[in-house]
């Protein structure tokens, strides 16, 4: 089984389509990862030798921040909007869309479930 940063790659599945299991590792980037290290994108995760293993692993650790680092990263992007305390800051703050969507309607996911509205009497 692959592992590669601390992720454990699906072993029957294409190692193009693997590398998408990593955090920060789109299907253009695994592509363009396994051009880099001279690796087939039709082979299986489970018929990968140790050194085309090494080579993705060497190629995602020199030119790529995924996973712990890249999350980490994100965070903080956040939270300097929030300090400055800029429109888009405050935003994610509330947990209201950020890019300019509609809430009036939908933004669901942002919202969170609905939240029943008492009577007056």
């Amino acid at each position: 089984m692959a592992r590669i940063e601390g992720v454990d790659l699906p072993r029957n599945k294409r190692i193009g389509i693997a590398l998408t299991y990593i955090y920060g590792i789109g299907s253009a980037t695994a592509l363009k990862i396994l051009d880099e290290a001279n690796v087939d994108p039709g082979l299986k995760t489970l018929d990968l030798s140790e050194v085309e293993v090494a080579a993705i692993r060497d190629v995602i650790q020199r030119s790529y921040k995924v996973e712990g680092d890249l999350r980490k990263e994100i965070g903080m992007n956040i939270k300097r909007l929030i300090d400055i305390g800029c429109y888009r800051g405050l935003r994610h703050k509330r947990g209201l869309p950020v890019r300019g969507q509609r809430t009036h309607t939908n933004a669901r996911t942002r919202k969170g479930p609905r939240r029943a509205v008492a009577k007056r009497r």
